[in-house]
């Protein structure tokens, strides 16, 4: 992709985004993830109805007048976006490919960070770690980590979400919030998570194609598989293949909805067919009453 094409779709994303991100998502983004304490402030007059533990005596011996100590919440966190560039992202039967979805919704998600002054980083990966962006601040920061997005090329197209939760566990020490952004068509991952989890805020958002979830009767079809480059035929007019396949996709969404919350993830499923808005606004409006 050319450059000034890039700078486009860059621009385009960045105006959209971030004014969703403004007027919808930093509320409820700084009311469901919280930072990581209460840090001091400042030292004033004690008032009535103060609580006396609060009292600074060194200040109030030096005055002769009783002070306490006023804390407020260290608000700063860092944000990290988890994103899978695998193949099986490229495909896409409604608005968009749900790689394209993925790319909103991490525009979304990271100007609401910085916009609460969070540090923002990236972790490509496919089965393997692709590219690595350190937490960072600023708008400048952010228009990298979406111009990635848009023109990233993965060395590989197969899907290994254990290895990004793993490098996620090694690289950053510190807790921190962690955005997964995948369509989780993969399995073997429940201990990676279940680390990665006692260590971080997890938050899972599954992004899938509503024709990912039963095949359509249209008879002999040759379907491509990106991810392992093979191609087969599929007789789709065959009721039994229809429902063998409808009955996996179910079997693999039980799967996954039991696999988050015996990990304590928070999820939420964002179909490429609707506005990203409403699931994302509900699962936020979810962590508000837990505090």
């Amino acid at each position: 992709m050319e450059a000034k094409e890039i700078f486009k779709k860059v621009r385009k994303i960045e105006i959209k985004t971030k004014g969703l991100s403004s007027q919808i998502f930093s509320g409820h983004y700084h009311s469901s993830f919280k930072g990581k304490g209460m840090a001091f402030s400042e030292v004033r007059e004690y008032q009535y109805g103060d609580d006396i533990r609060s009292i600074d005596w060194n200040v109030t011996a030096r005055f002769n007048h009783p002070f306490v100590k006023i804390f407020e919440e260290e608000r700063e966190l860092t944000v990290m976006l988890l994103i899978d560039v695998s193949g099986s992202n490229e495909f896409g039967t409604r608005q968009q490919l749900k790689e394209e979805q993925m790319t909103e919704i991490a525009a979304v998600l990271a100007f609401s960070a910085i916009q609460n002054n969070d540090k923002v980083g990236v972790i490509f990966f496919s089965d393997k770690i692709e590219k690595f962006i350190p937490p960072k601040k600023g708008t400048s920061h952010i228009l990298r980590i979406i111009r990635e997005l848009i023109d990233f090329h993965p060395v590989s197209q197969k899907t290994d979400i254990a290895e990004g939760l793993r490098f996620l566990t090694n690289a950053i020490k510190k807790r921190c919030t962690v955005f997964i952004i995948s369509d989780f068509i993969d399995k073997g991952f429940d201990n990676a998570l279940k680390i990665a989890g006692k260590k971080h805020d997890i938050v899972a958002l599954r992004v899938y194609d509503e024709r990912e979830m039963e095949l359509p009767r249209m008879g002999l079809v040759k379907v491509y598989n990106k991810e392992t480059d093979k191609k087969i035929w599929i007789d789709t007019g065959n009721s039994k293949t229809r429902d063998n396949y409808f009955q996996w996709w179910k079997y693999h969404d039980k799967y996954l909805s039991s696999l988050f919350l015996k990990s304590g993830v928070d999820s939420a499923n964002i179909s490429t067919s609707q506005d990203y808005v409403k699931p994302l606004v509900s699962l936020f409006k979810r962590r508000e009453a837990r505090f």
